[in-house]
């Protein structure tokens, strides 16, 4: 079990809309990832099963998307798993060890962003 390495990704435009199958597409095909998942594929999402890492089924969290041939963390995707960390769409089964590593990465694009992570916000 691990989570990703933090990549500090540019940001995209904050109206884009997120469709996480459409963007998965074309993150495995810049990636070079459509046969099994590399390490640039991991790095358009935020937590993955090192056991598994050669099976897409291992990858969770996604947060990117290829925009102009560059890879960028999309806000509405980073809001998204935001919110799943916070038991949205009946949460995530990542382990709780990863849990505050996960919401650390999450928060650095949220104050990016301008904003402040949910879980921070309530405390």
């Amino acid at each position: 079990m691990s989570v990703t390495t933090f990549k500090d990704l540019p940001l995209a435009d904050r109206d884009r809309e997120w469709d996480a199958d459409a963007a998965d597409k074309r993150v495995r095909k810049w990636a070079g990832a459509e046969e099994k998942p590399n390490a640039k594929y991991r790095d358009a999402h935020l937590w993955y099963d090192a056991e598994n890492k050669d099976e897409f089924g291992a990858y969770k969290l996604p947060i990117a998307d290829v925009i102009n041939g560059e890879l960028r963390a999309v806000p509405r995707a980073v809001m998204a798993a935001g919110a799943v960390l916070q038991g949205a769409r009946g949460g995530i089964d990542i382990p709780r060890k990863d849990i505050d590593r996960v919401k650390s990465h999450l928060a650095k694009y949220y104050r990016k962003m301008g904003e402040t992570a949910p879980w921070e916000r309530a405390a």
